[in-house]
C-alpha cells in the first residue's frame, strides 16, 4: 500500500501536471521544456541518469560526465531550466567527444505522465548534483531497485527543518536516497537531520574543476584593444551589484583612467533590462553576444563589456586584472569565489557568502580572496590594480589551490563506484 506522503504528493503533482499541460502555450519557457521532456529512445536500461538543475550544476557536472564516459557509462544528462538546456545542447557534442555515450535533454515533470519515458528502459542509477530531492521520481526509482545518489551535496540546517507539508514530502523523499556525499559538515549534518540515511563527506566539486573553455578567437579583438588596459571582471552580479560595480569604476577611472569593466549578470532573463540600463549611462558599451561584429578600434573606445553569454565567465575572469564575485553584496548566499582565484587574480566577495563558507575560510587564509563591505569596495579595488600583475599571454587558469580544497573528484568517484551498473558495454555483454 502506498504512504499516505506518497498519496498527497502524488495526486497534487499530477494535478498541476495536467493543469500545465492543457495551459502549455502560455506558460514560462522552462515549464513547457519538462513538459516537452522525454528519455532518448536509443537508451538501453542500466544507462545513468545524471542530473543538474540549472547552468552552475551543469559546469560542475562535466568532470563528473567525462569520467563516467571514460568508463564507458552511457550517460544522459538533464536540467530543469532554459539557461541550462542552452548550454547543455552547446556542449554536449564537445562532452562526448565522439564517444555516443553522452545525450543530454530536459527534466520532467515529477508527475507519472512527465516520468514515463524516462522509465521506458530503466536507468542503472540516479545521479543528482547537490538538493535534487524529487518525491516522485525517488519513490520510483526505489521501486525498481535503482541506486539514488546525490553528489556535491549541500543542505543548509534551516532547510533541513522546513515545516508543514513541504517539509513531511522533503524528509520522506531524503529517506529514500541511497548515499549522499555531502560537500561540508553542515550540509552533511542537515542531510543527515532530514533522514538521509547513508551520508558521507566528499569535499566541494568545485574546487576540483577543470581549467575552463577557452574564450573563442572572437575575443582577440578586445584582448588587443583592452591589451594595455586594467580590467574589472564583476561575475554572477544579482539586481543591484551591477551599479554597485558602476559606481566603483567611476570612482577609480581618475585614478586608473584606462580601467575596464565586465559585467556579468547570474541570471540570463536580466540581460536584456541589463544591457537597456547600460545604454542609460553615459559610457561606451558592448554586448558579448556581438563580439564577433567588433575590430580592435571599437574594443579601444569600449568602457563596459555585457557577458550575456551562457557559459564564458569561468574563462573571461582570466581576461581580468581584478575580480568581484557577487551574490554577497545584495544576496546572503554568494557565488564561487574560485572561478577567478583559479587564474591567480585577486579576488573580492561580499559579506553574503553563507552557500561557500568551506571555501571562503580556507581561500582567505591562504589571502587568496579578501571579503569587502560595499564601503570598503573602491580603496580594496585600488590596492589590488596597484599590486596586482600585468596581465598578458601565459595565464592558463590553473593558479594552485590551497592545500585540502582538492580532491573530491577522485574521492567521489571512489564512492559512487560500487553502487554504478556493470561498467562499459563490453562487459553489460558479457552478462
Amino acid at each position: 500500500m502506498m504512504h499516505p506522503t506518497d498519496v498527497t504528493y502524488i495526486a497534487l503533482v499530477s494535478l498541476a501536471g495536467a493543469v500545465a499541460r492543457a495551459l502549455r502555450r502560455g506558460l514560462p519557457p522552462g515549464w513547457r521544456l519538462r513538459l516537452e521532456a522525454s528519455a532518448p529512445e536509443d537508451l538501453e536500461a542500466g544507462w545513468i541518469w545524471l542530473h543538474a538543475v540549472s547552468v552552475g550544476e551543469l559546469i560542475l557536472a562535466k568532470s563528473l560526465a567525462e569520467k563516467l564516459r571514460d568508463e564507458q557509462h552511457r550517460v544522459h544528462i538533464t536540467t530543469g531550466t532554459a539557461a541550462g538546456l542552452a548550454l547543455l545542447n552547446e556542449r554536449t557534442v564537445q562532452w562526448d567527444q565522439g564517444s555516443g555515450l553522452l545525450s543530454g535533454g530536459p527534466f520532467p515533470l515529477d508527475d507519472p505522465s512527465g516520468l514515463k519515458s524516462f522509465f521506458r528502459n530503466p536507468p542503472g542509477a540516479f545521479i543528482a548534483l547537490e538538493t535534487e530531492l524529487w518525491p516522485n521520481l525517488l519513490r520510483q526509482l526505489e521501486a525498481h531497485q535503482i541506486p539514488r545518489i546525490i553528489v556535491n551535496g549541500r543542505l543548509t540546517a534551516r532547510s533541513a527543518d522546513r515545516s508543514g507539508l513541504g517539509g513531511l514530502w522533503l524528509r520522506h523523499a531524503a529517506e529514500r536516497v541511497s548515499l549522499v556525499i555531502a560537500r561540508d559538515a553542515e550540509s552533511r549534518d542537515a542531510f543527515s537531520t532530514l533522514g538521509a540515511p547513508n551520508v558521507v563527506m566528499g569535499g566541494n566539486l568545485k574546487a576540483d574543476m577543470p581549467s575552463p573553455v577557452p574564450l573563442a578567437a572572437s575575443w582577440e579583438g578586445l584582448r588587443r584593444g583592452w591589451l594595455e588596459s586594467p580590467v574589472m571582471v564583476a561575475g554572477s552580479t544579482l539586481e543591484g551589484e551591477e551599479s554597485i560595480a558602476l559606481e566603483a569604476w567611476r570612482k577609480l577611472r581618475p585614478i586608473h583612467p584606462a580601467l575596464r569593466l565586465i559585467l556579468a549578470p547570474r541570471q540570463p532573463k536580466r540581460f536584456q533590462a541589463v544591457a537597456k540600463w547600460l545604454a542609460e549611462q553615459d559610457l561606451y558599451f558592448n554586448r558579448a553576444s556581438d563580439i564577433q561584429h567588433l575590430d580592435t578600434a571599437q574594443w579601444q573606445k569600449t568602457d563596459v563589456l555585457l557577458l550575456d553569454t551562457l557559459g564564458d565567465l569561468p574563462a573571461a575572469y582570466g581576461e581580468g586584472t581584478v575580480a568581484l564575485v557577487g551574490g554577497g553584496w545584495r544576496g546572503k548566499g554568494g557565488h564561487n569565489p574560485l572561478e577567478p582565484v583559479r587564474w591567480g587574480i585577486p579576488t573580492l566577495i561580499g559579506p553574503g557568502f553563507t552557500n561557500f563558507e568551506d571555501l571562503v575560510a580556507p581561500l582567505r587564509t591562504a589571502d587568496r580572496l579578501k571579503v569587502v563591505t560595499e564601503s570598503e569596495l573602491v580603496t580594496e579595488i585600488h590596492a589590488a590594480l596597484e599590486s596586482a600583475p600585468a596581465r598578458g599571454p601565459g595565464w592558463d587558469g590553473n593558479s594552485p589551490l590551497p592545500g585540502g580544497l582538492s580532491g573530491a573528484l577522485e574521492k567521489t568517484l571512489a564512492l559512487l563506484r560500487p553502487w554504478m551498473p556493470l561498467e562499459g558495454r563490453d562487459r553489460n555483454l558479457e552478462k
